[in-house]
């Protein structure tokens, strides 16, 4: 059985991948997972452990089916929640949906979705907000999936993230019950 102490980061980067001088660094989506990467390296207290540096990297063009499907896996495997960042750009993409579709109904990983375009709240009088609701149809697979796992809804906000990411009830291995969930503030 695998260590299972990572966040697997999940987000939207357009496909086909077009290689271009800055690749994957130029998409929104991506630039957000960037951010959580930048926040640990700078802040030893933050707790995001990368589940995507745990094994090899893949070329963009890598075969679906024989590599990239195979990598995406073995990543969720090794993780003890998803972090999904969802934004306005983000599509329901083969990969998004395998993550999510493997990651929640197969090994059950409770979810962390960031809004990256709410900074300050995504909800109000204890009900999420219509846009940020909204945003789970962009990915069929995960609206209708969520329920299965404990689901925590975030702004991007830094210190909400690692109250969430230290949060056991948002852990695999110590999961709370499955439904939706927001910090109250």
């Amino acid at each position: 059985m695998n260590y299972r102490n990572g966040n697997y980061a999940a987000f939207y980067v357009v496909e086909p991948f077009k290689e271009t001088n800055l690749g994957a660094y130029a998409a929104k989506d991506f630039v957000y997972y960037n951010l959580l990467r930048a926040w640990n390296a700078s802040d030893s207290r933050f707790p995001f452990i990368d589940s995507h540096s745990k094994n090899y990297n893949v070329r963009d063009g890598s075969n679906w089916e024989a590599t990239l499907k195979p990598r995406i896996r073995e990543r969720l495997r090794s993780s003890k929640n998803i972090v999904l960042f969802l934004s306005s750009v983000t599509k329901n993409s083969v990969a998004l949906r395998e993550e999510v579709d493997y990651g929640i109904n197969h090994l059950f990983l409770p979810v962390i979705v960031v809004y990256p375009e709410f900074r300050i709240k995504i909800c109000e009088n204890g009900k999420i907000l219509r846009d940020v609701e909204n945003l789970w149809s962009k990915i069929p697979k995960f609206r209708d999936s969520m329920k299965n796992v404990p689901t925590l809804h975030v702004p991007n906000n830094k210190e909400l993230i690692k109250l969430g990411l230290e949060d056991k009830k948002f852990m695999v291995q110590t999961a709370g019950t499955a439904g939706t969930y927001t910090f109250r503030r």
